[in-house]
């Protein structure tokens, strides 16, 4: 193996793949690839720039947009857009919802392609997300694909949200997660899927740790430790 492996975790909404993929990330030594995090600066510099909301001016907005992402001392992905590290900025609601909007666009999403891809290119990545193992990294080494039941996924939204400060209502985000899946399965551009040499794992009844953990012997399994940390 001439490079660190690329491990792929795809999953619906709420099935924990953001927090599970630092963790991992952390134990391997590698670098989590949050691929939201391009989306919502695209939408970041679309706001910024008051875009009127027509799909068919994103590509021109969007042509020239220079995107980058830079790993700083801490091992931490740093954003930047047209030179401005917008790491914090893009972590607002309002940008989330905008970000949810213009990722099914495909001409957001083929300029995306290429950023994660270079980035990836030396390996050592855990790239998280909805397409990662079927369209982003066909040939990643590991490939997960990380479920859990509609109920707990909103359970866990929901303790989220309120540990947060904000007042929701539990049948509310059960209702918008259910809704989400069926976008994200239903789109004509990279619909959300299992990969076919993905490893499932559902995570309803098991912790964080513990499923940390089975990804570990899953990789050693398939991708000895010894070669994914060198």
């Amino acid at each position: 193996m001439n490079r660190r492996p690329i491990i792929t975790i795809d999953g619906p909404a709420g099935a924990g793949k953001s927090t599970i993929s630092k963790i991992l990330a952390e134990r391997l030594s590698f670098i989590c690839l949050d691929t939201g995090a391009l989306y919502r600066a695209v939408a970041y510099r679309l706001k910024s720039e008051g875009w009127n909301g027509k799909t068919e001016t994103v590509g021109d907005s969007c042509r020239n947009l220079k995107i980058t992402l830079q790993r700083n001392e801490a091992g931490r992905v740093r954003v930047i857009v047209e030179g401005e590290d917008v790491s914090e900025k893009i972590r607002t609601e309002e940008i989330g919802i905008l970000a949810s909007r213009i990722s099914a666009l495909p001409q957001i999403r083929e300029g995306l392609f290429a950023i994660q891809r270079e980035f990836a290119a030396a390996g050592g990545i855990v790239a998280e997300g909805r397409d990662m193992g079927t369209v982003v990294f066909p040939d990643a080494e590991v490939k997960f694909f990380l479920d859990a039941s509609l109920e707990e996924r909103a359970k866990r939204r929901y303790s989220e949200m309120v540990s947060k400060g904000e007042r929701v209502n539990l049948s509310e985000i059960e209702n918008d997660i259910r809704l989400r899946d069926r976008q994200d399965r239903g789109r004509s551009i990279a619909p959300l899927v299992i990969p076919a040499d993905a490893v499932v794992v559902d995570s309803s009844n098991q912790s964080i740790p513990q499923v940390v953990d089975f990804m570990i012997s899953v990789i050693e399994r398939d991708c000895p430790l010894r070669k994914c940390s060198k």
